[in-house]
């Protein structure tokens, strides 16, 4: 899904009280009543289930729904939730069978039609949802999202999906897709409730789910808060009264507040802190792999990124990075060298494969100034890698990243970093193809599968495709991988596809990240899932 993400707090009468409320600020220091004050940045997008594909939004998403269904948070295992059971004969045809007596917050049944009017919704192409081609596998796709350019949907609602009864609904692929069941934890897949369609403004205003909390409040730029709803029949209610969810855009401060006593939970330790964290927070301090990796995207719908020579210039630009040395200074040892495009997470069974980007991962400054010369050098004389400058510590390691590089090529003007201001306006221009040069990207696995870290970037069209990547023969082994009878199979075909990323190169691996937070002496029981993400229903408040 999805990229992560926090302002510095400002200082000024006309700012009094967005600092007090969004930076922790005030005099409360004994707890919050049984609500947990955590650390937040605000949702690039109005929390549409199918148009959130980032971090921040996908938190508050978890919070407030609950699909077919859900992902351990110790395993990360597709376990149903809402379904009863989804069957397959041919794993292309699948019946869906619902549990009874779940309800949305404002008491509306969550029925087959739930599932299947918001399905509908969020692949049409009217409706611009990011998340759409996560529905691209369901039978009538291509008619009610054409690829063309300027091209109108034919059909209104995907012909793959057929309502059995209140409890029940059938899915129809255009292809095989054993995997299938699996993606459907994803919010993407996220039931809607009648008052989305019939007052859309209100909905989104006020987002109404059917999960373990409600939204009370939001003001962007300070705060959300949500509060446990009492009616909620699922086996994982809140054991705590709410989620307080303060904006930062500035991880340090957010840690500062922590130790103030401010605030109960930061899940972004900021990597100026690592050297002190243990000492400051003791067992209170977590640190444990994730599913994350992160990586330097290039614009390949620039010019400057797509010439005939381009893939020999990106896997320079990759050689002449000094991950080991970076992972080890800047993170402290909370980052791994990366040497594919997933997460050691996965295991061997789920697709991860140490060593698949072997040469073109290591460390080797001078054949990285040989590629980058062959290349005809940088485009321009010298690069530029974009970051948020909210959240996450992106400065120091992208400085690192281009003093490595700049070291390499011997020219200490080869490369520099560009920050942009908030994470909301870095994804915009992203996502508006305002990107000339390099910038820092990563993703964060939706569900523990290969296919997850591989076709929403790198598949033509593909939601998260931020680089704008396309490869046909990537794109025919993916098909392939995902018409396989069997996970093994599978996963050897994804690998085959990840292959052809060595060769393009159209983002360069840079680290597997740990999932790190810290919290304050009144919460227990603070969890972080494989994901990274707090278990925030299960953190109690003293």
């Amino acid at each position: 899904m999805r990229n992560a993400m926090r302002v510095r707090c400002a200082v000024g009468a006309a700012a009094i009280a967005m600092a007090a409320a969004a930076c922790g600020g005030g005099s409360d220091t004994s707890g919050s009543g049984g609500v947990v004050r955590a650390s937040w940045g605000d949702p690039q997008n109005p929390l549409e289930p199918a148009d959130t594909n980032e971090v921040q939004g996908g938190k508050v998403l978890d919070m407030v729904f609950r699909g077919l269904k859900k992902y351990n948070p110790k395993t990360a295992a597709a376990e149903n939730m809402v379904a009863q059971s989804i069957t397959s004969t041919d794993s292309q045809n699948f019946d869906i069978k619902l549990k009874p007596g779940w309800t949305f917050s404002n008491g509306e049944p969550v029925t087959a039609d739930s599932f299947i009017n918001a399905w509908n919704y969020d692949a049409l192409l009217k409706n611009a949802q990011v998340n759409a081609p996560f529905f691209s596998y369901i039978d009538g796709y291509d008619k009610v999202h054409p690829d063309a350019s300027g091209a109108k949907s034919s059909a209104q609602t995907l012909s793959g999906l057929t309502k059995v009864s209140d409890t029940e609904f059938t899915v129809r692929l255009n292809q095989k897709f054993s995997l299938f069941p699996d993606t459907l934890g994803y919010s993407a897949f996220y039931p809607l409730p009648k008052a989305f369609f019939s007052n859309h403004a209100a909905w989104l205003a006020k987002p109404i789910g059917n999960g373990p909390y409600e939204i009370s409040s939001y003001t962007k730029g300070t705060g959300m808060n949500l509060v446990k709803w009492d009616g909620y029949k699922g086996p994982d209610p809140a054991v705590n009264k709410g989620v307080d969810l303060r904006v930062y855009t500035d991880s340090n401060t957010a840690y500062t507040d922590l130790q103030a006593g401010n605030l109960d939970l930061v899940d972004d330790v900021p990597a100026a802190q690592l050297r002190n964290v243990k000492g400051d927070l003791g067992n209170r301090y977590i640190n444990e792999p994730a599913g994350i990796i992160q990586t330097l995207a290039f614009p390949l719908y620039n010019p400057r990124w797509s010439s005939a020579k381009a893939a020999e210039l990106r896997q320079g630009l990759s050689m002449a990075i000094n991950r080991p040395q970076i992972t080890r200074q800047i993170f402290q040892n909370t980052r791994t060298p990366a040497t594919d495009w997933t997460s050691p997470v996965l295991g061997a069974a789920g697709g991860f494969k140490a060593g698949l980007c072997n040469t073109e991962c290591s460390f080797d400054p001078a054949r990285a100034k040989q590629l980058i010369q062959q290349a005809g050098g940088l485009p321009g004389g010298s690069i530029t890698i974009s970051y948020n400058a909210d959240t996450g510590s992106h400065k120091e390691w992208v400085d690192a990243v281009c003093n490595s590089i700049n070291n390499a090529l011997g020219n200490n003007k080869a490369c520099v970093g560009a920050p942009v201001g908030t994470f909301a306006d870095f994804r915009n221009k992203i996502t508006n193809k305002q990107m000339a040069n390099t910038f820092r990207a990563g993703w964060q696995m939706d569900y523990p599968l290969i296919q997850d870290f591989l076709q929403p970037q790198y598949f033509t069209g593909a939601s998260s495709n931020d680089s704008h990547y396309s490869n046909p023969n990537f794109d025919k082994l993916v098909n392939q991988a995902n018409a396989e009878s069997s996970p093994a199979a599978a996963v050897r075909a994804y690998q085959d596809a990840e292959r052809q990323l060595v060769q393009d190169m159209p983002a360069i691996p840079l680290w597997y990240q740990n999932g790190s937070a810290g919290y304050s002496a009144n919460l227990s029981n603070v969890t972080l899932n494989p994901f990274s993400v707090p278990v925030y229903n299960e953190i109690k408040v003293a």
